[in-house]
């Protein structure tokens, strides 16, 4: 059977837990950016029928108590009271494992780890991992860059992505199949490539394949080459069309049924393999429940007996 859930961090949610201490602050008080508890976020998510939730460490960009010690037991606890399962996305903002640049390399190394350790006792089902950052997009889609240059180039943040991934499994002792690369703007041939070389996971991101973020690439032969390693799915809408003018037109992270999702061969492909990994929406909590509606058809056709509306 198919485990969807939903990750942590929900603007709407958010917005809420931050009115008590922008409310204190028109009233006079010191100006500070208020405090947001992961703890807090997953309970409410909880309380919606999610019980599959990846949690989302970038929170720490903003927040940096916000996996403190405390929360992370009021986390086990709620794994403990609602039957929770948890994924993890490792951080993404600030962090360039890929880089060049050798210190920044090292402190985004220990930012992953960091992670890792703060989050392992929650036993999360993966540990979601953006190999490379926004500067290996930036030269991967380089106009300037010549075609003969352009392997070379990306090869470079390639081998820089493996040293990194290889310290943070070396200072971690996570098993390797833990870390499931996504699939992100950067060649999807040499995502998987890394993945293969260090025996990763690999993380499906629908709406990045769809709107070609790796490359020009079918949905299809991607999703036929992740299974082998796929531990997780990261499951949005998306497209890329072509315009007449030779320029294109790009979309992701929307709810199922506004992009091009070919749901039929999705649901098939991961129920022939028998995948039983989670299945992650990467929406607002709305947008997800209006995904789960659209699903509800596509899912009786192969389950007759599920019970509508289980979001877990």
């Amino acid at each position: 059977m198919l485990r969807f859930g939903i990750e942590m961090l929900q603007r709407s949610l958010m917005i809420e837990m931050a009115m008590p201490a922008l409310a204190r602050q028109k009233g006079g008080a010191q100006p500070s950016l208020p405090s947001a508890d992961a703890a807090t976020l997953v309970e409410s998510i909880a309380n919606l029928g999610f019980t599959l939730i990846e949690l989302n460490t970038d929170l720490n960009v903003f927040f940096p108590d916000s996996f403190g010690v405390p929360t992370i037991r009021r986390l086990q606890a709620l794994r403990e009271s609602h039957g929770l399962s948890y994924t993890v996305h490792l951080p993404l903002w600030s962090v360039e494992p890929s880089t060049p640049v050798q210190w920044v390399r090292e402190g985004s190394v220990d930012a992953l780890v960091d992670a890792v350790l703060r989050l392992s006792p929650l036993e999360p089902e993966a540990y979601v991992l953006h190999a490379t950052g926004a500067l290996a997009a930036e030269f991967s889609t380089m106009a300037a860059i010549p075609d003969e240059a352009r392997p070379l180039v990306i090869g470079m943040f390639q081998r820089h992505a493996a040293h990194s991934v290889e310290e943070l499994l070396r200072r971690t002792q996570l098993p390797s199949r833990a870390i499931a690369v996504e699939t992100i703007e950067f060649p999807f041939d040499l995502t998987l490539a890394l993945a293969e070389e260090l025996d990763l996971s690999l993380c499906l991101d629908t709406g990045h394949v769809l709107a070609k973020y790796p490359g020009p690439i079918s949905f299809e032969e991607a999703l036929r080459r992740s299974l082998p390693r796929l531990a997780e799915v990261h499951l949005h809408d998306g497209y890329y069309h072509p315009q007449p003018d030779g320029t294109f037109r790009r979309g992701d992270h929307l709810p199922l049924g506004e992009g091009d999702l070919p749901l039929d061969f999705l649901l098939d492909t991961l129920e022939e393999a028998g995948f039983e990994g989670p299945i992650i929406f990467e929406l607002t909590i709305e947008e997800a429940r209006t995904s789960l509606d659209y699903l509800g058809p596509f899912l009786a056709k192969r389950w007759p007996h599920l019970e509508q509306g289980d979001d877990g």
